[in-house]
């Protein structure tokens, strides 16, 4: 380093006009990365917004008046265009331009002016003096003075996807090195508009297809039963938890002559598809238990047709799960889908039930003893296999006794550990008297989502009582 007594002043001027251009440097670079810094901020600030107007305004706008103070610009304008060319948002740091000045002259810049000479050659354009330079569009009604102007484009790639402009009253207030350091800012800028662009589809797909989805579990809703049938002297409950916006579980309850028919089934897999299922198999069981044929299927074929009057109506209404195994099995094998199912036919008035369990988890009868009776599955799964067999069996109710049916949601309910339900937490809660088939059933689920507690519902969770008073 010199002494000073070794430096003539004409040396000296010259280190002193060094250090203030490294000064000016340092202070550009540190301009750009504070921008910087801002800009990163900002996208963050993206995740955590539901409304992508809003807040990407808001992120553009705190962009456009940052990089203007630190510039010092007077005004500034950030323009986002589309693949086309069209301007597809705008900001502009003038509150005092009218909507209608404001509309114009984002067109006629776009057009003719800096921008538009921008936009055509993807290069920084820098006017020292707006008087003497002809990329300069001067508009009659201009509301306001500029004789230095600085426009940016915004690049990702190939992709055009805005441009910064910088305004001044004064000439030469921007300068090439101030200048190169907003075109390294503005390189920073396109990543942060395509993320957010790229955010806001994913959001607005999402979005679409949350709407589509609610559709859907309005729809599912309105399949299962909007009331629980409640015949004389008896009490039916049931309740409902899908593990998404749709599921494959469902319950049924409604009259079938002097008869009540009663389901509890789960199909295969979660999600939109089991929810299809369920709607279809549902419909099929109320469709086939109640009639005799459609479109050319019965519900007694072949030579069993004579045997027909010897058959009870219960027995007759239990076919519909042959028949919609067969129907299934037979339209709807490539997509392998089945369902357990459970479905009985109560008479209210002698307290028997007549049912076929197809794969299903085993229902309970329990009294004030206990688990009285287990009704285990009697035949497979709905609609894996044509031609399968399902065996009828019977279950007679005493006064008091609950008959609970339930989903593999419930014993395989895992808590933050992993830890199941299982069927032996259910069973012990069976254990214990139970004044109604409400109470029982909201003992269950009290237990099962306290075993739960925050960990994520993996599963449907359903359950039906029946209780004969």
């Amino acid at each position: 380093m010199m002494s000073d007594r070794n430096l003539s002043p004409e040396l000296l001027e010259q280190e002193l006009a060094s250090l203030r251009q490294e000064v000016a440097t340092l202070k550009t670079e540190k301009a750009a990365f504070e921008v910087q810094q801002k800009l990163l901020e900002n996208l963050v600030d993206l995740e955590h917004s539901s409304a992508q107007g809003e807040v990407l305004q808001a992120s553009l706008q705190a962009t456009l008046d940052l990089v203007t103070a630190l510039t010092d610009a007077e005004k500034g304008s950030l323009f986002l265009l589309e693949a086309s060319g069209k301007v597809v948002d705008a900001i502009l740091s003038r509150a005092e331009v009218t909507p209608k000045q404001r509309a114009k002259l984002i067109g006629n810049v776009l057009d003719r002016g800096l921008a538009g000479w921008v936009c055509d050659r993807r290069e920084i354009g820098l006017i020292s003096d707006t008087e003497h330079d002809t990329r300069w569009l001067t508009l009659p009604d201009q509301p306001y003075t500029v004789r230095s102007a600085l426009a940016v484009p915004i690049q990702r790639g190939e992709q055009l996807l805005g441009i910064l402009t910088l305004l001044h009253p004064e000439p030469d207030h921007f300068s090439p090195e101030l200048a190169r350091q907003i075109d390294l800012t503005t390189n920073r800028l396109g990543l942060v508009l395509e993320n957010a662009r790229l955010y806001f589809q994913l959001r607005q797909y999402s979005a679409a297809l949350d709407n589509e989805l609610e559709t859907g579990r309005q729809i599912q809703i309105d399949f299962l039963p909007d009331r629980v049938y409640q015949p004389p002297n008896w009490e039916l409950a049931a309740c409902f938890h899908p593990a998404k916006q749709v599921a494959g579980d469902f319950y049924d309850t409604f009259p079938l002559g002097n008869y009540v028919g009663l389901a509890i089934a789960d199909v295969c897999d979660k999600g939109v598809g089991a929810a299809f299922f369920m709607a279809l198999m549902r419909s099929l069981i109320r469709v086939f238990s109640g009639q005799t044929q459609l479109d050319g299927l019965s519900i007694v074929t072949g030579e069993d047709r004579q045997l027909l009057p010897k058959l009870s109506s219960q027995t007759q209404a239990l076919q519909a799960v042959e028949l919609t195994n067969q129907y299934v099995a037979q339209n709807h094998w490539k997509l392998s889908m089945f369902a357990t199912m459970f479905f009985g036919v109560l008479d209210p008035a002698t307290g028997l039930l007549t049912y076929i369990n197809g794969g299903h988890e085993p229902l309970f009868l329990v009294n004030n003893s206990g688990i009285k009776q287990t009704l285990n599955p009697t035949g497979p799964a709905v609609g894996m296999m044509p031609n399968m067999k399902f065996g009828i069996a019977q279950v007679q109710f005493e006064s008091g006794d609950i008959l609970l049916g339930y989903t593999d949601g419930v014993t395989e309910g895992k808590n933050t550990d992993g830890e199941l339900f299982t069927p032996q937490r259910l069973r012990s809660l069976l254990e214990h008297p139970a004044k109604s088939a409400g109470e029982l059933l909201t003992r269950i689920e009290t237990k099962l989502f306290d075993h739960i507690d925050r960990a994520i519902q993996f599963d449907d969770i359903t359950m039906l009582a029946v209780q004969r008073l």
